[in-house]
């Protein structure tokens, strides 16, 4: 499967864990090295002063946590904080 970073980013990303909408991909990382993506970064909850301040904060949801990538939305498997995937600002 071929998808470029435009097409990831129309697809809602999905906790399959709580069933929580994470909301759509932002960004991606990237291994220069190996020459592939390593993980998915959708927007994390910020608090109302990270807001006025204008800062960014993502959840990176690394690539062994992605379920299945649909034609609608990618499912991932985050479970609590620490526990599977991290969470980063």
């Amino acid at each position: 499967m071929r998808l470029t970073l435009a097409e990831l980013r129309t697809k809602e990303v999905i906790d399959v864990c709580g069933g929580k909408r994470l909301g759509r991909v932002m960004d991606i990382e990237f291994c220069v090295a190996d020459s592939r993506v390593t993980a998915l970064v959708v927007p994390a909850e910020t608090s109302f002063l990270q807001s006025l301040k204008g800062e960014k904060c993502g959840l990176v949801i690394p690539w062994g946590d992605i379920q299945r990538i649909g034609d609608d939305v990618i499912l991932v498997s985050v479970r609590a904080q620490g526990e599977c995937g991290e969470w980063h600002a």
